[in-house]
């Protein structure tokens, strides 16, 4: 059975920096690309950094320089570093394959307010 567990995430002020992690288990991880999503209420689901079998990483626009997506192959986890948050950073955050599995996780709320 997957799973796809998100935790790190809370209330920062603006500029502020998290650290989000997601654990997951019941499904091939080291071969396979990995990305960070995150949605707002209202929005569709946006993929805002992946990470390659090999490491190799993409952002999207709006966090590029800011935040950084690495793995951990032998704990099946991924991580997001957020450095410099922004207001519109402001949503609930995912992980799930760059290809997503239909499963997603209940996610970890970012907020980003004064």
């Amino acid at each position: 059975q997957v799973q796809l567990v998100e935790s790190g995430g809370g209330l920062v002020q603006p500029g502020g920096s998290l650290r989000l992690s997601c654990a997951t288990s019941g499904t091939i991880f080291s071969f396979l690309p990995w990305g960070w999503y995150r949605q707002d209420p209202g929005k569709q689901r946006e993929l805002v950094a992946s990470i390659s079998s090999g490491g190799n990483t993409n952002y999207a626009d709006s966090v590029k320089g800011r935040f950084t997506i690495s793995r951990d192959n032998a704990k099946k986890m991924v991580y997001l570093q957020m450095n410099s948050l922004k207001f519109e950073d402001t949503a609930v955050y995912y992980c799930n394959r760059y290809s997503p599995l239909n499963t997603w996780g209940q996610g970890t709320q970012v907020t980003v307010s004064s």
